[in-house]
């Protein structure tokens, strides 16, 4: 291979372990946590001084990050509230989530390029654009269908745990403990279960700790989840406190609420599965079937019957 081939595969080299780096980092939120515990527990060593890997990607993608940066910054942008409600706290994680966007929008075409170019079949015009645009668009849209797909998965697993979470707020506050009391102990007893919802929880905690309202403390848990549920229960807590009802009872209401609505939501999606089966069904496994069942007849209607009609 020529020297700019070489070039061009140490390119492409460095483009691939940067984004496996990059990638790797957002998905491993687990640093927010242990700072989260080192702070709640109140020992300073514990805490860690950052997540390395994703400060390893911060550092190396720092001055391409401004070429998809939003104008109005990574704070003050409609994304940063997603990175929230994926759990992902870390103040450089922006700047590596932007610098590994950049770096794949550039990297990934030119691999695609790298690669043809060594294979020896290199289209031309029309189709080699049109292909390093579709590389150039998986590298720029695919770290927000990552940063989309941990959302969803978190927001689930806050869905799934919240009803159990208020049956134990419940009994908690049925034995006499306050409503911070309870929710520290029920983030204790959730933490294998739902870590996502513990963390939050303990956050809660914090906030009261550090003197912040009550109300001010839940209405940053709902926004922090991005749950529709969880805003319904930070309103009802505020209508309880303020209107003097029973808080325990109303937990009781709220979460047997929360069960049915997580019910119908699996019934809907168990009732959904008929409808998704159908496209394999038709293109997929049907086809292979005729295959298996008409091909028998086809290969004696080729041998014996169409040399019969043609009176050989």
């Amino acid at each position: 291979m020529s020297p700019m081939q070489w070039m061009v595969l140490a390119l492409v080299f460095v483009v691939v372990v940067t984004a496996v780096l990059g990638v790797g980092a957002l998905l491993k939120p687990d640093p927010a946590r242990q700072r989260l515990r080192a702070i709640e527990g109140g020992d300073p060593a514990r805490a860690p001084s950052g997540d390395r890997l994703m400060q390893v990607v911060a550092d190396l993608t720092r001055p391409i990050s401004r070429l998809s940066m939003p104008e109005e910054g990574f704070e003050k942008s409609s994304i940063r509230l997603r990175f929230v409600h994926a759990g992902i706290r870390s103040p450089i994680a922006g700047t590596a989530f932007f610098g590994l966007k950049t770096l794949l929008t550039l990297g990934l075409p030119l691999a695609g390029f790298a690669l043809m170019s060594t294979g020896g079949d290199l289209p031309r015009g029309a189709p080699l654009m049109l292909l390093l645009l579709v590389l150039a668009s998986v590298g720029y849209y695919g770290p927000n269908v990552v940063l989309n797909r941990l959302v969803t998965l978190r927001q689930r697993e806050i869905f799934e745990s919240f009803p159990d979470a208020l049956d134990l707020m419940t009994v908690c506050m049925e034995a006499g403990l306050g409503t911070e009391a309870a929710m520290l102990r029920v983030a204790d007893d959730l933490q294998l279960k739902s870590p996502a919802l513990a963390d939050e929880m303990r956050l809660v905690n914090l906030e009261l700790r550090a003197g912040s309202d009550r109300e001010r403390a839940l209405r940053n848990l709902a926004i922090r989840t991005g749950v529709e549920e969880v805003d319904g229960f930070v309103t009802m807590i505020s209508q309880a406190e303020r209107f003097g009802t029973s808080i325990a009872a109303s937990l009781r209401i709220h979460a047997e609420m929360l069960r049915t609505r997580r019910r119908q939501r699996a019934e809907e999606a168990a009732a959904k599965i008929a409808l998704k089966l159908l496209f394999p069904l038709i293109f997929c496994i049907f086809p292979s079937l005729m295959v298996v069942l008409m091909g028998p007849a086809m290969i004696q209607i080729y041998r014996v019957l169409l040399p019969t009609m043609a009176g050989n």
